[in-house]
């Protein structure tokens, strides 16, 4: 049998198309959850009432896997240089959902790359997550040196920026941890001058009742009119605040990974094409992107809004 290492660990993932291995002590989040319970006490979480349960295992990941020692930090690059044709007709998509849903490339990642761990050695456990459960991933991937929190929330590498997904690895096993990485957005407020409708309230907090993201994606009910002519033609997602961070635009690679490639026209779609589209094409179409996220029924509501910020672009 052989012990696991770091650098073990780093070769497997690697070989699988993780870009980027960190590694953090499974210690208690005590400020980080004493942040987040500021936060969701600000309402900022809108409707996303999932962020208020489960806070112990958010604090703890010993309640998630009882003899955690570890956080292995993942991330996996998903920038392609493409751009939008900014025409007024279309609906610009986030380009983290151009290509196949990332939930599905990276477990599969995960699974196979735990597979390999445990052949190594199988008194390796671990608990695997994709920003689908109880875990602080964006502090994880901080705290094991992937890169620092960004004034818009993100975390940003040196080398790829934050066109990054993250996954977590919870693990009985112990490593040599990484240290922090100095904050390096200094005095720069690009995120917070560019966000069409000032959703970051102050560098590092994010207020998703005004986050074209989220209004887009998560929320369930209306978009409100407020908001009209405020959204830049985004129809699901957006990415304002990290196209304009300097990190990205100096530093940004191109992904490996040809799955997060645009596929079937989804980098923008026309608007008109939206509003007259049934449920068995969206079905077909969406099936394993993560605009199926908004269903159908989101979907045409923000092209009602970007329909309606149009006519009253027109107007004025």
């Amino acid at each position: 049998m052989v012990k696991l290492t770091n650098n073990i660990v780093i070769e497997k993932a690697n070989a699988l198309g993780f870009d980027l291995v960190g590694f953090a002590k499974a210690d208690i989040l005590n400020d980080e959850i004493t942040n987040l319970n500021k936060w969701l006490s600000s309402g900022y979480q809108a409707g996303m009432k999932y962020m208020e349960r489960n806070i112990d295992k958010r604090e703890d990941v010993k309640n998630i896997l009882t003899d955690a020692k570890s956080v292995i930090s993942l991330a996996t690059n998903y920038y392609t240089k493409e751009n939008y044709s900014n025409s007024n007709d279309n609906g610009k998509v986030s380009r983290y959902a151009w290509g196949k849903d990332y939930h599905l490339i990276i477990w599969e990642k995960l699974a196979k790359l735990e597979n390999e761990l445990k052949k190594i050695d199988p008194k390796f456990e671990c608990k695997t997550y994709v920003d689908t459960g109880p875990v602080m991933d964006k502090v994880w991937a901080k705290r094991a040196g992937l890169g620092w929190l960004s004034k818009n929330s993100n975390i940003i590498n040196k080398k790829l920026g934050s066109w990054i997904f993250l996954s977590s690895i919870i693990t009985n096993y112990q490593f040599d941890y990484n240290e922090l990485i100095k904050d390096l957005c200094g005095d720069c407020t690009a995120c917070l001058d560019a966000c069409p409708t000032n959703a970051i309230v102050e560098p590092y907090v994010v207020d998703s009742n005004k986050c074209v993201s989220y209004l887009t994606i998560e929320n369930k009910g209306e978009i409100p009119e407020i908001f009209i002519g405020k959204f830049d033609n985004w129809l699901f997602g957006c990415d304002i605040c990290q196209d304009v961070c300097p990190w990205n635009i100096k530093f940004s690679s191109e992904t490996s990974e040809n799955n997060f490639l645009p596929a079937d026209g989804n980098k923008e779609i026309k608007i008109e094409k939206i509003l007259k589209m049934e449920q068995p094409e969206f079905k077909k179409r969406f099936e394993n992107s993560p605009i199926n996220r908004s269903k159908l029924k989101g979907l045409k509501r923000n092209a009602v809004h970007l329909k309606k910020s149009l006519i009253e672009s027109k107007v004025n």
